[in-house]
């Protein structure tokens, strides 16, 4: 990318017009020409462009006017339907064109039989080797089916390039102008029952193959970006609003942040909001990959397209239209496969030369054979050098890697895994150390009562602080007072008086009775003995939790252990990441002894405890430095450097915006197994690139010397030249379907997450 110091814009266009890779370079380099345009990257899969550029400099029209130039036809990306009707009415004229030149090239085929010996048995209609006959036949398909190719082809060497449809016509232009010149001379000499040898049928059934695998490849890309129409799909059509108390149903679109939507059992909640009023359990796995639905309640957060399994909710929308998770996630999917991952590059670079080299190879064939090994035979010379340009056609090579890129990346996206592009999913399955953050990450970020001792009734004790813990807005009273509610210990008593004692704990009276609740410190400073709490609070402190003493009416009465809880997938996605030869690394800002305690938890032995955010993107470099690819893994904003720093970031979705703003992965749960499925998902994509790229290029090292030998007919040439480019297609579809985890591989699905 041009280095600028003024702001800059991206904008996606989409393109029409292109047929391969090669068309896509020459956008590319087009545009990266021109004064403004800082970089420019064309995906010939998706028919899309991004265009990073200086508004100041130079507009959105200049651009789609240099894309039209060039012979294409571009306008900014607006509406996803619209494009995905141009992609169906696009499949529907391939069609037509499809049908028709079969229609006509059947006859010229059965006509063909007579070329060859060994079908001189066969009943061949004498008026289908009329060459006026054939002449009629093949017009429509020279002209009407294969005008497309023509125009791409002019417009391709009038800017100096070269792509498919120069080979498709050069191929199938000289088949019917050899063919058109001996009708002519035939014509000429009075039109004798003698009919001379004519290749009308090489050209009219090339263009309806090459058509065939167009129409064939442009379904199976629509099936390649099925991931982003499912995605779109997920939303609801209509929200059941409460406004001015009145109940009304109107179509998403018309919904604004700040009403109040209905949302019954078995229905999406239409928008991303929060509950207000009852409670639900809701079925977050469309968004999440979470296959247990996730218990809601009035204050709790919900994500627009998950569905309410039971119960009703009442939810007030936080966000809209773009704004939403779900909106989000679309957009990184078409971003991540729209954008070109590093092996895609070398693939354009042998595109960019391969149409003039395979020329200049069929140019070659020709003279060889017209002038050496069948002197003065024309026609055969002819068909030599047809079926070269014919089988080099580089449509497979083009479509090797964004293909796979975009089956790959939508299928992580349906496993919750969003990446923000084509060069993160090659790179993840390099990484070789992942640095987890402990808070957030290997836990759930929030505290958790775990543990009581009570020298009280259980009952009683737990009624008493809690009342009192009430008062506070400190997290580890928030914790408190809902494992209190959650041992059932019902309405709370009223409190008399309440005072906070700064770093020390709180001093209340409930129900008549003088309750301290705190540390070691405070119940010093008021004469409580606490020397029967020593073994309590020695475990809780060697597990890492945080213990907090009682003491009610002047007597110790208790002692409570709190702890940021590890989430259960933790211990087993650890091994899991172990089993596939990667060192784990925790880094934590917490103390030692806490560090300590969690990482054994879970089965980490390298550990950086008490770390600021500039601490643990030092780590990550020094680790960088060592020859280590780092994976980052957090969900905070002191995450976000190292985030930022490691050659992969991967962000947990439950985590902050400037968390996953800062990463290039983000996961939908806080599930720590989508970091072996990020990697499994990645192998398994460059596995299926490598693959691509290699029968491509085999097919091509292959195919060419064996048409150039005079071994393969144009039409057998045109066939294997379409069934290529499907077949790359159609690997990459593999990925869709892929199922992750190999030996050793359990996810583990947990509700709590």
């Amino acid at each position: 990318m041009k280095d600028t110091g003024a702001a800059v814009e991206q904008a996606t266009l989409n393109i029409t017009g292109m047929t391969c890779a090669a068309c896509a370079n020459r956008i590319e380099k087009g545009l990266g020409r021109m004064s403004g345009v800082l970089s420019a990257s064309v995906n010939v899969t998706m028919e899309t462009a991004s265009v990073t550029f200086v508004p100041q400099e130079i507009s959105i029209n200049e651009i789609t006017a240099r894309v039209a130039k060039l012979g294409y036809a571009a306008e900014l990306q607006s509406d996803r339907n619209s494009r995905e009707e141009r992609r169906t009415e696009e499949l529907k004229r391939l069609q037509w064109r499809m049908v028709l030149s079969a229609v006509l090239s059947v006859p010229l085929l059965w006509a063909m039989a007579h070329h060859y010996e060994f079908t001189s048995r066969w009943f061949v209609p004498d008026m289908l080797l009329h060459p006026l006959v054939q002449l009629a036949l093949v017009l429509p398909v020279q002209c009407i089916v294969g005008k497309p190719f023509y125009t791409g082809a002019y417009r391709a060497l009038r800017n100096g390039g070269a792509n498919m449809d120069v080979l498709v016509a050069l191929g199938t232009s000289a088949a019917f102008l050899y063919s058109l010149i001996m009708t002519i001379l035939w014509f000429g000499q009075g039109a004798p029952s003698v009919y001379p040898s004519l290749y009308y049928e090489t050209c009219a059934v090339l263009i309806t193959l090459v058509v065939l695998g167009k129409w064939l490849e442009a379904r199976a890309k629509g099936r390649a970006s099925a991931a982003i129409s499912a995605l779109a799909g997920l939303q609801a059509r209509k929200a059941l609003v409460l406004r001015g108390g009145t109940e009304t149903l109107i179509p998403i679109e018309e919904l604004v942040a700040g009403d109040i939507v209905i949302v019954r059992q078995g229905e999406k909640v239409p928008a991303d909001g929060s509950v207000v009023a009852g409670s639900a359990a809701v079925d977050e796995s469309m968004i999440t990959g979470e296959s247990i639905p996730v218990e809601k309640k009035v204050g709790d957060t919900v994500i627009g397209a998950t569905v309410n399994k039971n119960g009703m909710l009442h939810v007030r929308v936080r966000k809209v239209g773009n704004d939403t998770v779900l909106a989000g996630i679309i957009r990184s999917v078409e971003e991540a496969q729209g954008s070109k991952a590093p092996i895609q590059r070398i693939a354009d670079r042998i595109s960019s030369v391969f149409v003039p080299v395979v020329v200049t190879l069929a140019a070659v064939t020709f003279a060889v054979w017209y002038m050496l090994l069948q002197p003065g035979n024309l026609a055969g010379a002819l068909e030599k050098g047809i079926a070269v340009l014919v089988i080099a056609c580089p449509c497979a090579l083009g479509l090797a890697t964004p293909t796979s890129i975009m089956a790959g990346s939508g299928r992580a996206a349906e496993l919750g895994i969003v990446f923000k592009g084509g060069e993160q999913l090659e790179t993840s399955h390099r990484l070789d150390t992942i640095v987890l953050d402990k808070t957030g990450t290997i836990t759930y970020g929030k505290p958790v009562m775990t543990d009581v001792r009570s020298e009280l009734d259980r009952n009683v004790l737990l009624r008493l602080i809690a009342a009192a813990e009430s008062r506070s807005e400190h997290p580890i009273a928030g914790a408190i007072v809902v494992g209190a509610r959650e041992a059932g210990i019902g309405k709370l008593p009223p409190v008399q008086s309440y005072v906070a004692v700064p770093g020390a704990g709180v001093s209340a009276i409930v129900e008549g009775r003088t309750v301290l609740i705190g540390s070691r410190r405070l119940m010093e400073a008021h004469g409580i003995d606490v020397r029967r709490a020593a073994v309590a609070l020695n475990r809780f402190e060697h597990e890492g939790k945080t213990a907090i003493l009682m003491a009610v009416d002047g007597r110790y009465a208790g002692v409570i252990a709190v702890a940021d809880m590890v989430r259960p997938s933790s211990k087993a996605a650890v091994a899991r990441l172990k089993e596939l030869g990667i060192d784990v690394i925790m880094i934590t800002g917490d103390n030692e002894r806490t560090a300590r305690a969690v990482a054994a938890q879970v089965g980490i032995t390298r550990v950086m405890p008490e770390a600021l955010p500039e601490d643990k993107a030092a780590e990550v470099k020094r680790l960088q430095a060592a020859g280590r690819m780092v994976g980052m893994v957090g969900d905070g904003v002191n995450d976000a450097p190292a985030l930022a720093a490691a050659d992969v970031g991967m962000a947990v979705g439950t985590g902050t915006s400037v968390a996953l703003d800062a990463a290039d992965i983000t996961f939908m749960n806080g599930d720590l197994h989508k970091i072996a499925e990020t990697i499994e998902i990645s192998r398994r994509t460059m596995e299926n690139v490598k693959m691509n790229l290699f029968w491509a290029l085999i097919y091509n090292a292959l195919g060419i010397p064996v048409a150039a030998a005079g071994l393969l007919a144009p039409s057998v040439a045109g066939a294997a030249m379409a069934l290529s480019s499907v077949s790359v297609v159609l690997n990459a579809l593999r990925l869709q379907k892929v199922k992750l985890g190999g030996k050793g591989f359990h996810p583990v699905r947990q509700g709590l997450d």
